[in-house]
């Protein structure tokens, strides 16, 4: 990944979970987006849970050093009914947040439904219908078999979008021979002399 050009951008997507954790890592050029990895890291059978955050960071660790990204974009944990579930997402989240502050990633954390409403146009989407406009965008021949794959990639893409909106540069001519002198490819010659 090092002979990258300036305009692209890798970004790791993540959904944590301590049964299932997604990731994704996306490279980003001018206004496409290509897939460069994305999968889940079981955990389940990791029965102590302070041994399912080492996994997690040492998971998360080897995927930076081998994509380089520039940034991490989280899910954000959101309050269910159970505090001891919320609890271990939280230090799931924490954990992948500390791999990547280790390589000095930015760090970037969106709300679900931020996510969802980027992805599909409604805050209040399903995972599944998520899952379906990914697979739609990207022309996947089939979907991966866990949602947590599609929701880390979502969670990249919404970073994508949201940062796509904020580096369109736009300048400000005080009149037209300032717009000419900076756009001289814009003037078209007459060409009937």
């Amino acid at each position: 990944m090092q002979n990258k050009s300036a305009s692209q951008q890798i970004i790791m997507g993540v959904d944590p979970g301590t049964n299932v954790l997604g990731y994704s890592i996306i490279c980003t050029d001018k206004n496409t987006i290509r897939i460069l990895t994305q999968g889940v890291i079981h955990l389940k059978k990791i029965e102590n849970h302070f041994h399912k955050l080492r996994s997690i960071y040492d998971n998360i660790d080897m995927i930076i050093k081998k994509y380089n990204p520039v940034s991490l974009a989280i899910e954000a944990p959101f309050y269910g009914k159970n505090i001891q579930s919320m609890l271990k997402l939280g230090r799931a989240q924490g954990t992948v947040i500390l791999a990547a502050a280790h390589h000095n990633l930015e760090i970037i954390e969106y709300s679900p439904r931020k996510i969802k409403q980027s992805i599909t146009g409604k805050g209040n989407a399903s995972k599944a219908q998520v899952a379906y406009m990914l697979k739609s965008i990207f022309q996947m021949q089939t979907l991966p078999e866990y949602f947590d794959e599609t929701d880390a990639l979502a969670v990249a893409v919404c970073h994508y979008n949201s940062i796509k909106k904020f580096t369109i540069k736009t300048t400000a001519f005080n009149n037209w021979n300032d717009y000419v002198k900076s756009n001289p490819e814009k003037i078209v010659k007459n060409l009937n002399k």
